[in-house]
């Protein structure tokens, strides 16, 4: 069921969205490095690799320079016009050419590099890749600011790999252990939700059991879903 209303959303959207897409599409052209999409290899289903689609927000040699696959607040690796587009996760909307084809779907653990996959715990990698990887999903919403985390980080790599990665993985698990369609469109709304209202702890009210936040992400960058849920 979930993979029909994947084919039937992502059509849809790539539809009704075109009049924006387009438009970003020649912008892209023009400006800053000439290039559309960003094509990186992500950790799917079954652990096998594919093809991520994002728009191009930064320099094409990106992963080679300053903090690799981790990007943080202000980096000065995006471009221009690449700042706007990550900050509305506009640059997140090629992923649903991914979706209709079966590589993701609109709800699921949010797809890694090899390197930050490798950062989830052991547990939560084998739990992980028994579903497709989502545009959004429990951890997405979650750490919606999670640049502006890593920003605030003294050592953002150690507060990434040892903070970030295995709480974030404990939240995949959680969705994995719930999934249905129910949590699959009420994700989708509280997605909307969170970008319309970045700062709203609506996620925790809907989903009460959610595994609590160490208490290392209050005290590293005084994040307010940690404060109020911490262990």
């Amino acid at each position: 069921m979930q993979r029909l209303l994947d084919i039937l959303f992502s059509g849809i959207a790539l539809i009704v969205l075109s009049p924006l897409l387009i438009p970003i599409v020649i912008l892209l052209r023009l400006t800053g490095e000439g290039e559309i999409f960003f094509r990186q290899n992500r950790v799917g289903r079954g652990g096998k690799m594919f093809g991520l689609l994002k728009f191009a927000t930064m320099l094409k040699n990106s992963p080679n320079l300053g903090t690799g696959t981790v990007t943080v607040r202000g980096d000065p690796r995006v471009l221009p016009v690449g700042r706007f587009l990550r900050k509305t996760k506009i640059n997140e909307l090629p992923q649903l050419i991914n979706i209709f084809l079966g590589d993701m779907s609109i709800i699921g653990p949010r797809p890694q590099t090899q390197r930050c996959f490798d950062a989830f715990p052991k547990r939560s990698q084998d739990v992980i890749v028994a579903v497709r990887p989502g545009l959004s999903g429990i951890g997405s919403i979650v750490f919606r600011g999670e640049e502006e985390m890593m920003h605030a980080a003294k050592d953002p790599n150690r507060f990434y790999d040892q903070v970030i990665m295995p709480y974030k993985g404990t939240l995949e698990e959680w969705y994995v252990r719930h999934e249905s369609v129910w949590l699959y469109l009420k994700l989708i709304v509280l997605t909307a939700w969170a970008v319309a209202l970045p700062r709203s702890k609506a996620v925790w009210q809907a989903f009460p059991t959610l595994p609590s936040p160490p208490a290392e992400l209050a005290e590293e960058v005084n994040w307010p879903g940690a404060a109020a849920h911490a262990v």
